[in-house]
């Protein structure tokens, strides 16, 4: 399997609406993801993505809509190299 590694810095209406929590669950529906999200001091959610390529696309187009509460204005993507030292859990870290 081909592995990949993405961040995304989203931006809009995305502090205080369950973004973070919501994220955890869309990656909960991929067995193949490792990363975290968290929110930055930017008023911006950062998530790194790292896993399969097309789950990878998959949680992406879900970022560029979030939950229902959330009002995305902007989604940045970024490639970065493979960690193979990053934990196997998905996770929520502190802010920046």
């Amino acid at each position: 399997m081909k592995t990949i590694r993405k961040r995304v810095l989203i931006s809009g209406k995305v502090h205080g609406v369950g973004f973070r929590a919501a994220t955890r669950l869309a990656v909960s529906q991929f067995s193949e993801i490792r990363g975290w999200v968290r929110n930055t001091n930017g008023n911006q959610v950062e998530a790194v993505f790292q896993g399969d390529p097309e789950q990878i696309e998959a949680l992406i187009e879900w970022c560029r809509n979030g939950p229902p509460t959330a009002v995305v204005e902007k989604v940045e993507v970024f490639d970065e190299e493979v960690d193979l030292s990053l934990p196997a859990q998905f996770s929520h870290k502190a802010n920046d």
